[in-house]
């Protein structure tokens, strides 16, 4: 009996966010061709890339900066694979792409940042903008720049008017909300002191946790991708001067030392840490979890338990936020990952709801101006 009641709570808090079409105009790509010479540089050595869509009106010079997502590569042979692939190669991207959501031009979908100069930062390094090894990997002509490839995009924005901003948020999405965190308060340092700057993380809470197996696989995987990109330099010191540096990729450990105002958007029940981070494929060989991972409805009242055990986890790693001046958060309990580059759940007739907030585009925005 309390089982059913576990699973019919638990779907209730589920949100089955319907997905409607919400067109983007599309945007074309800049390719940073002089951060080669900076050795600012993706995977395979192709300069970077960014999708800039100017602001107007009012919001001319105010500068949203979204960091794109896509996981890491944590070793030679993991990155190799990647390098050809739009995650490791501007060659291999898009040559325009819709905004849409937080970067979208309409006001009506995007009241709050419409007519600010937004930005999409192309993530092609795998890990999360840290890495800087100076020597090209000989074996494969792999280079881990993503430090560098950072300072040169900003360094370039910067030039070409975000060096005047009034105001300037940093945001990301995944790998890329996690780089809004690492990052913060270096972006802060990199613009004028005039400029009112604040970040935004959206899905990029990543906590240690043990996996069902009760192994700590994300935190080996972390300190792989660590030492494979040269990363630890590129860390808060803050943080470092403390800690390991492979501890230091945890945004639990970074966040309390943050001074930047910054926001997360997350769901508690993360669905790309659930089924990478609680359940990878190495902690169910027998695939156990495979049914209940796709769809979280498929799974089993023992499941369920162990995922709501993840939940209390995820909101005890995070819960320090809520108390903080210049810290705020927009948690839901969807299934899912990222949610502010999506029309369908920033700002749209059936967008998730959290009490007292309302939509996330409307509690973001208040929230948002809160903190200074």
């Amino acid at each position: 009996m309390g089982d059913a009641r576990l699973a019919q709570w638990l779907n209730l808090l589920v949100c089955s966010v319907i997905l409607l079409k919400a067109t983007g105009v599309p945007v074309r790509i800049t390719i940073l061709k002089t951060a080669v010479a900076k050795g600012a540089v993706c995977l395979d050595g192709s300069p970077p890339a960014y999708h800039w869509d100017k602001g107007f009106g009012s919001g001319v010079n105010n500068w949203l900066v979204h960091i794109e997502g896509g996981g890491w590569c944590n070793n030679v042979t993991n990155c190799l694979g990647r390098k050809k692939t739009h995650l490791g190669s501007s060659k291999k991207m898009l040559k325009e792409i819709p905004f849409s959501g937080i970067l979208s031009n309409r006001q009506s979908l995007n009241p709050g940042f419409y007519n600010w100069n937004r930005i999409k930062v192309r993530y092609c390094d795998g890990s999360s903008f840290t890495g800087d090894v100076k020597a090209v990997h000989p074996a494969t002509g792999l280079y881990f720049r993503g430090a560098r490839v950072f300072r040169a995009i900003i360094a370039d924005l910067l030039a070409k008017g975000m060096g005047k901003a009034e105001n300037a948020v940093l945001s990301g999405c995944s790998a890329g909300g996690l780089t809004s965190i690492l990052h913060c308060d270096n972006f802060r340092a990199l613009l004028p002191s005039g400029t009112i700057v604040k970040c935004v993380s959206d899905a990029g809470y990543f906590i240690n946790v043990k996996d069902i197996s009760g192994a700590q696989h994300i935190q080996h995987y972390f300190a792989d991708v660590v030492t494979t990109h040269g990363s630890a330099k590129n860390l808060p010191p803050s943080c470092t001067s403390k800690l390991r540096p492979d501890l230091c990729f945890f945004p639990q450990y970074v966040v309390p030392q943050i001074r930047t105002p910054i926001f997360y958007v997350n769901a508690a029940y993360d669905s790309w840490q659930i089924r990478n981070i609680l359940v990878p494929g190495v902690a169910d060989p027998h695939g156990t979890w495979r049914n209940c991972k796709l769809n979280i409805k498929n799974c089993s009242p023992t499941q369920l338990k162990t995922i709501q055990s993840f939940r209390l986890q995820f909101l005890t790693a995070i819960g320090g936020v809520s108390n903080s001046a210049v810290k705020g958060m927009f948690i839901d309990s969807c299934y899912l990952h990222c949610q502010t580059e999506m029309q369908e759940t920033w700002l749209m007739p059936n967008s998730p709801l959290l009490n007292k907030m309302g939509q996330l585009e409307t509690g973001f925005m208040t929230e948002l101006h809160s903190k200074r």
